[in-house]
């Protein structure tokens, strides 16, 4: 494989190796070179995994539950914040006294 092709791993492989790594007791290296990636990919996956637990690797372009929830609130505040201002300015308006 050149460096130019990415493999892609499914969230089951990457759950297998980091279960492997840590029932195995051997290194990363070891348990590495077993399932055929690079060192470097696993110790990302194990400490991703200590890190989000069962909310690691959610797939490619998908989002971790708590940060969809993250971007969905940024944007309900979005919203308001705009709806705020309208309001804000429709007062001003209104509030003018007639000549």
């Amino acid at each position: 494989m050149s460096r130019d092709q990415l493999r892609a791993y499914d969230k089951e492989f990457k759950l297998n190796a980091v279960k492997l790594y840590h029932s195995s007791g051997r290194g990363y290296k070891q348990t590495s070179s077993e399932l055929g990636i690079p060192m470097s990919t696993l110790v990302h996956w194990v400490h991703d995994h200590q890190k989000s637990g069962q909310e690691s690797f959610p797939g490619k372009g998908f989002l971790k539950p708590s940060e969809a929830e993250y971007a969905q609130l940024r944007k309900e505040l979005a919203t308001i914040r705009e709806e705020r201002d309208i309001l804000k300015k429709a007062l001003g308006i209104f509030s003018v006294a007639r000549k």
